[in-house]
């Protein structure tokens, strides 16, 4: 039975009116297919095992504009949003690219001039369930605008690209970005992603990104879903990786956005490769963060550590739900995943699941969750010895979330995100 509801017809009817007759003759396919996998099925309900824990009816009840354009976004002055940073600029508007970019060693194109090339079939929506994802499939039917990043062959990007996501909500907007990362063989990239929102009125974003990490390369994802409190942001992140490849995501999710859905999907397409995902979620008010990740391990002699840790606030809601596969071949495999929540209230809730999947027989794997409040005694040892409630309790905070933030390896985005953390501590309790 398909849920059925009145942006599910717009969306129906958009596609069915939508030119396509520009899109590649491989191109088509992929999108029609994405249609069918999303038409028939519809928005995802909780009665689907991957959502039950996340109702998301009530943020598609709007009357979204689903072809919001660029033109009104005048009023931005400056992407710059983390101090500090040296890196190249690279600034989205309702997911369109209307500048160039130069950045040695490493191609950025508007999706839709790299599109032309013929040789993005190899990438674009290869990776991806259209079945199991509806938001991925509703993406791929209907996207328009996106960038390609594409680190050459040997090279080495000597500063982060920090991309800038501006979105104009001064009417109730639906945007559908797509970001696709190619690191050829040998290069090493670092992407930071941060949002910038102009206006109050719902904003819907619905992102796919892909990345796809050849042999001996490296790529460093930062994601910092920092936004207010009209957010809705589901984005969903298929990662491929090639054999000796090394590769690290970064996902941090901080109050104010109402709803934040994150699906990150690891392919350890090779031997010998290395992959680490860190997460923090601080969730305040009645926000609503899911995070749920899947790791392949499909090769031998490869390695996968995970660690996503939440401190929640108030009435917020979180979610982490953790599988990691390992295939029969997958011999000496090592995988461990860890989920670490602090609750700060009584109110708040968090549903964590994590999976292990084991179809070899040599292989070292563990996984783990635990769930917890504040430390009184370690609160009032503090307070003992002259540090104020709120320092205290901001102090140890800040030690919970050591473990993921420490791991950031660009200095000015590790200080932002600790200020950023002790600044929406301080607010929720003021």
């Amino acid at each position: 039975m398909i849920t059925t509801t009145s942006l599910y017809d717009q969306f129906i009817t958009l596609y069915r009116e939508k030119e396509t007759a520009q899109d590649n003759n491989w191109l088509k396919p992929l999108r029609d297919s994405a249609f069918e996998a999303f038409s028939g099925k519809g928005f995802p309900t909780t009665k689907l095992e991957e959502w039950r824990f996340t109702n998301v009816s009530p943020f598609l009840k709007e009357d979204f504009r689903l072809q919001p354009g660029a033109a009104s976004l005048h009023k931005l002055h400056s992407a710059v949003q983390i101090p500090l940073l040296d890196a190249y600029e690279v600034v989205l508007k309702n997911g369109m690219l209307n500048e160039d970019v130069s950045i040695p060693g490493v191609k950025v194109l508007p999706l839709r001039t790299a599109l032309k090339n013929d040789d993005l079939k190899a990438y674009l929506g290869q990776r991806i369930n259209l079945q199991k994802h509806p938001f991925a499939a509703l993406n791929t039917a209907l996207f328009e605008n996106g960038i390609v990043i594409e680190a050459e062959k040997n090279s080495v990007c000597d500063k982060p690209i920090h991309i800038t996501h501006v979105y104009n909500a001064e009417e109730a907007v639906f945007i559908q970005p797509r970001i696709l990362i190619i690191a050829h063989r040998s290069s090493k990239i670092q992407i930071v992603e941060s949002v910038v929102v102009i206006g109050d009125k719902p904003l819907f974003v619905n992102s796919v990104t892909e990345c796809y990490v050849a042999e001996n390369a490296q790529a460093d994802q930062y994601n910092l879903q920092i936004a207010p409190s009209n957010a809705h942001l589901v984005n969903f992140n298929q990662t491929v990786q090639q054999s000796n490849s090394l590769y690290n995501n970064h996902t941090y999710i901080l109050p104010d956005a109402s709803f934040v859905r994150n699906n990150l999907h690891l392919d350890l397409n090779g031997t010998n490769t290395e992959s680490h995902l860190y997460g923090l979620y601080l969730a305040g008010a009645r926000q609503l963060a899911d995070n749920h990740t899947t790791v392949n391990h499909l090769f031998p002699n490869c390695l996968s550590n995970e660690l996503y840790k939440g401190v929640l606030l108030d009435s917020s809601r979180c979610v982490f739900s953790g599988r990691i596969f390992v295939d029969q071949d997958a011999q000496k495999t090592n995988a461990f995943q860890q989920n670490n929540n602090m609750l700060l209230s009584n109110k708040a809730v968090v549903d964590s699941k994590p999976q292990l999947e084991i179809f070899a027989d040599d292989v070292k794997c563990s996984h783990g969750s635990t769930v917890g409040s504040l430390n009184k005694e370690a609160l009032f040892y503090l307070q003992s010895r002259g540090i104020g409630e709120t320092a205290a309790r901001n102090l140890m905070v800040k030690a919970f979330a050591f473990d993921v933030t420490n791991k950031i390896q660009i200095p000015a985005v590790r200080e932002y995100v600790e200020k950023l953390i002790t600044r929406k501590m301080a607010e929720a309790y003021d």
